[in-house]
């Protein structure tokens, strides 16, 4: 069942005004038949870079380009009706200076259509985010383990399980927001961590691995559907089981060829019925 007014898209002052209000639901999404299943029931469809590692079985998310996911996007936006869309900004696109993220952003956003993207970084990148603000385009941050960063960070590990690291994520949380991002991604940080920040901001805090605190929580869309192999993520939760979907329609079809039942003369064109 639909959450929102037919054919009005949510904002992203919508999404802010949320805060202290109702939780936010956001899943990603990078293409089309997905992205329109989900829009009936989240509020955010982030284009994430994950597409990468789901999309492309790539090990990681540093090689996706920009013109590669702003291609996702668009096709996600052409598919949605109601949910925000935001796009991430991939490595190396926006980390040299806050002109090169404007003008990847503005280019990004003009390709596809979505409402803001999202960028990795701590305090270092706040002025990006308030040079990107200032022009117009929404900043949604993402601070904590931060997948770009998975070389100096060592890999996929949870951050701020110590004072001196938690202190240091709040303040890169409180920079960003400062700044003027609309929201912050808070993921794999500790959850005391997390509750703190949702406390301490005035913008909605996203979690993945963080917080039942936070305002809003997001998934990979794979994996909440079983599309991710074995293994699910700790701060993730199967919620439905579409591979065995997918499985048995494979093979139903499959033996159905193999046994000569499908086509049939009702599949084909230009046969005329006797009678």
């Amino acid at each position: 069942m639909s959450v929102h007014s037919r054919g009005q898209r949510v904002t992203v002052p919508q999404l802010m005004a949320y805060k202290g209000s109702r939780k936010i639901a956001a899943l990603t999404a990078y293409i089309a038949p997905i992205a329109r299943l989900l829009d009936e029931a989240v509020d955010m469809i982030l284009v994430g870079d994950s597409t990468a590692m789901v999309g492309y079985a790539l090990p990681d998310t540093l090689s996706i380009t920009a013109d590669t996911l702003a291609a996702h996007a668009a096709a996600v936006v052409r598919a949605t009706e109601k949910a925000c869309v935001i796009v991430d900004m991939p490595f190396g696109s926006y980390q040299q200076s806050p002109q090169q993220a404007f003008a990847q952003a503005a280019s990004m956003i003009a390709a596809s259509g979505v409402s803001g993207v999202k960028l990795e970084g701590g305090r270092v990148l706040a002025d990006t985010t308030r040079f990107l603000v200032e022009r117009g385009i929404p900043v949604l941050a993402h601070v904590g383990l931060m997948p770009q960063y998975m070389n100096t960070m060592g890999g996929f590990k949870a951050q701020g399980m110590n004072a001196a690291a938690a202190q240091r994520i709040l303040a890169d949380a409180q920079a960003h927001a400062q700044a003027g991002a609309f929201g912050v991604v808070l993921e794999g940080i500790s959850e005391p961590l997390a509750r703190e920040i949702t406390a301490a901001l005035e913008i909605p805090t996203i979690g993945i691995g963080a917080s039942p605190a936070c305002d809003g929580q997001i998934l990979v869309t794979e994996d909440i559907l079983g599309l991710s192999g074995e293994h699910i993520p700790k701060f993730a939760q199967k919620f439905g089981d579409a591979a065995q979907v997918i499985r048995q329609a494979a093979h139903d079809y499959a033996q159905s060829v193999r046994q000569e039942t499908f086509p049939t003369l009702d599949h084909c064109f230009g046969v005329r019925r006797k009678g």
